[in-house]
């Protein structure tokens, strides 16, 4: 199985239980690695495969009209949207909430699904 990865994607979401979280977006950092076909490298066609920007998109359109309470919950979601819409049949996210508490440079969590 071939994979694409997207680190360190930053994105302005509504997420966390707190009144100053629900108040204003904050920036999270995504990573995602997703599995695609084989046949695109095979074939180079890029109808064969996931488009990365395509990813990216949806994500950043969707976190920007929807809050949740738990980053657990985002990942979730996310993880939906690449295995149900996009066809991905392995997918590995990582999310943090950058500068949330002091001394603590990340928090966030990972997770991992498949079909």
């Amino acid at each position: 199985m071939d994979f694409i990865f997207i680190d360190d994607m930053r994105v302005d979401a509504h997420v966390g239980i707190f009144e100053r979280e629900k108040a204003a977006p904050q920036t999270l950092e995504i990573s995602l690695t997703f599995g695609v076909p084989d046949e695109a490298a095979q074939d180079d066609d890029i109808d064969k495969t996931i488009r990365y920007d395509a990813v990216i998109d949806r994500i950043r359109a969707e976190l920007a009209t929807r809050h949740f309470n738990l980053l657990e919950t985002l990942g979730e979601y996310v993880i939906g949207l690449l295995l149900n819409e996009f066809g991905a049949p392995w997918v590995k996210i990582s999310i943090a909430k950058m500068g949330i508490m002091k001394g603590v440079r990340r928090v966030g969590v990972q997770i991992e699904r498949s079909r």
